[in-house]
């Protein structure tokens, strides 16, 4: 009895250092004035609790969700040669503001390719493009030549200050002579090319590999709905289930490839996709998860597919968060940071991480002349926007392996917490509203009184 009541105490212990192992809170703003921009704030004290009416948000880190996987961007073709381009004494700066673990330093920790092109590249293509008419079922044509511009060595700069970086790829589309249309805009995948596309993927793998670069994960199919990008490919959910049971699966398999398998990877106004796939075994023994976009749909759907299948993983793979004539960063950080890791999400992508001064380069006829990058790069100039902040708020706090803990949510507050392997709590506040918020953060028997000015952002860490 008397060895219980020392476990049990241990185990209080241990929670309340958990909660406050010192009794300072550092913090981190980005306001609506531009005032504080990730900028550390005097810290803030622990006290007893008291009864101030006033929100209240709790902490309760014995109450444990998902691990962290990561938080970052898509590194785009463009965005890649917007880096390649700078000269390599700036380049070298930015790629360490971006994904060093500095002090000044943001620490993003995933990274979104496209396997082939996407709309942010300056021109379409694949890894085995040929003339019109012909085939070429044993890849015999299949290079990674054109990542080897730009996306390949901006990526060899990254792996040498974060080497443990996930990587996520992606298709936009398969070649036109797999498609059912020959064009690289719509159309789908022809029953014949299902084999050969999925040694597609696995020769990306390989080749990637041999740059030193390892895939950790790939999704089927970008926005498998969409057929309007260009470049964009239908996939409908009867046509993944059989490609990922019959062909990908296997091909993974045979190929000893390791990389996860992500499906759907589109909207969340169909979680019914990755549930339709999901229900078949066949399919479900070589899927990790599902991946969702923001587009469309609430962002609860993630929780739906959760719900249904609760030993699966979730990723968020796309949304975008740009600045026009405001800088609310509390509304991109509630709906899309706070909300996907809120349902479940392992990781956040933001679309995309550099553009120039014009949001170039994109497609023609179905690329993005809206999409805003993390930075806009202008020559050697770098200037630092919405999406930016957006995920450095977290990225910068929250390394992988982290765990999402419990966190209440007050009245015109959004929140999410998480440890941190070192031991450290992360608490990230927004306020997306017109008015400042004073409100406390419990944690057991102690608070700390903070104030949140309107359409901001606070990271909290103690």
């Amino acid at each position: 009895m008397k060895s219980l009541r020392l476990i049990l105490l241990s185990s209080g212990l241990l929670l309340n250092s958990i909660c406050y192992a010192q009794n300072t809170v550092n913090w981190w703003l980005t306001n609506n004035e531009k005032s504080a921009l990730l900028t550390k704030q005097s810290p803030l004290t622990f006290t007893a609790g008291s009864s101030d009416n006033v929100p209240v948000i709790t902490i309760d880190p014995a109450k444990k969700y998902q691990s962290v996987d990561g938080f970052g961007f898509a590194l785009t073709g463009g965005s890649a040669q917007n880096m390649i381009r700078m000269s390599a004494g700036e380049r070298k700066k930015i790629i360490q503001e971006l994904f060093g673990a500095g002090a000044n330093d943001v620490g993003i920790s995933y990274l979104r390719l496209s396997i082939g092109s996407s709309d942010l590249n300056d021109h379409t293509f694949s890894y085995d493009d040929i003339p019109a008419g012909q085939t070429d079922m044993t890849l015999e044509k299949f290079t990674l030549k054109e990542d080897e511009q730009d996306v390949i060595p901006v990526l060899k700069e990254i792996l040498a200050v974060n080497p443990n970086i996930k990587i996520l790829g992606s298709p936009w589309s398969a070649p036109l002579w797999m498609k059912s249309n020959h064009n690289i805009q719509g159309g789908r995948l022809m029953d014949q090319y299902y084999d050969v596309y999925a040694r597609y993927f696995v020769k990306y793998i390989q080749g990637m590999k041999k740059h030193g670069i390892t895939i950790d994960a790939v999704t089927v199919q970008n926005e498998p709905f969409n057929d309007g990008n260009t470049p964009s490919n239908q996939f409908l959910a009867k046509e993944e289930l059989n490609f990922i049971k019959n062909n990908l699966g296997p091909a993974f398999k045979a190929a000893g490839i390791k990389t996860k398998i992500i499906l759907y990877d589109h909207n969340c106004d169909a979680p019914e996709y990755p549930i339709s796939i999901l229900t078949d075994p066949g399919a479900n023994q070589y899927v990790d998860g599902s991946g969702f976009h923001l587009y469309a749909g609430p962002i609860t759907a993630m929780s739906k597919v959760h719900d249904a299948f609760p030993n699966k993983n979730l990723y968020f793979t796309e949304m975008m968060a740009v600045s026009r004539n405001d800088f609310n960063v509390g509304n991109p950080t509630e709906r899309i940071v706070i909300g996907a890791t809120r349902n479940w999400s392992r990781n956040v992508l933001l679309w995309n991480i550099a553009a120039d001064p014009q949001n170039k380069p994109h497609t023609d006829n179905g690329g993005c002349p809206s999409c805003q990058g993390a930075i806009t790069i202008d020559g050697d100039k770098v200037s630092r926007n919405l999406a930016y902040y957006t995920i450095g708020h977290v990225s910068k706090f929250v390394p992988p392996n982290s765990v999402r803990i419990d966190s209440s949510l007050p009245d015109g507050l959004s929140d999410v917490a998480f440890t941190t392997p070192d031991g450290k709590t992360v608490l990230i506040v927004a306020n997306k509203g017109r008015s400042a918020q004073t409100f406390k953060i419990a944690c057991k028997d102690k608070t700390v009184t903070a104030q949140l000015s309107a359409a901001s952002v606070a990271t909290y860490v103690w």
